[in-house]
């Protein structure tokens, strides 16, 4: 029998909010096999977790390797939504972590290193596209993605004010 799923696209948006002053976060994400699922029901779709001694820059990066753990995505293409630049820009700054090591100039350890080598290998593995989505667009602005994006942003964001409310 043939595998097909090696031609399913997922489409995977992820986001997170932390409060600093706690160093607690919540990451989330939504994963949908196709653009076109009614915007209305996706909101119950939004996957949440809790992340503790956390910054909004390690927390972008847990959330992802969180969600690229789901086993729904082995063997499949997966187009990757997020407005995280340094998720964004890791592929690029690879060889020269690797080649220091992963220490800085000054040989000082790279903070967050053990989640970028986890980062490597999950993406090594998984056939990854990354497409960088600019949060926080004016309603008239978004679309469809925009639009999905938001729900992934709010779930995060709600999630860490009710944990605030309590």
């Amino acid at each position: 029998m043939e595998n097909t799923n090696t031609t399913t696209t997922l489409y995977l948006f992820t986001d997170g909010s932390v409060n600093p002053q706690e160093k607690i976060g919540y990451g989330a994400y939504l994963l949908l096999t196709q653009k076109q699922l009614n915007i209305q029901y996706l909101k119950e779709e939004v996957q949440l977790k809790r992340f503790e001694n956390t910054s909004s820059t390690k927390l972008e990066v847990e959330t992802l390797l969180w969600a690229l753990k789901n086993d729904e995505l082995k063997n499949r293409h997966i187009v990757i939504y997020t407005d995280c630049q340094n998720i964004l820009g890791l592929e690029g700054r690879r060889k020269r972590f690797e080649e220091n090591d992963y220490y800085t100039k000054k040989q000082k350890r790279i903070t967050n290193h053990e989640l970028y080598k986890q980062f490597y290998i999950l993406t090594d593995e998984l056939d990854c596209e990354f497409i960088k989505v600019k949060g926080h667009k004016a309603k008239d602005e978004k679309d469809e993605i925009d639009k999905i994006f938001t729900l992934v942003d709010k779930g995060s964001r709600n999630a860490l004010r009710e944990e605030k409310g309590h």
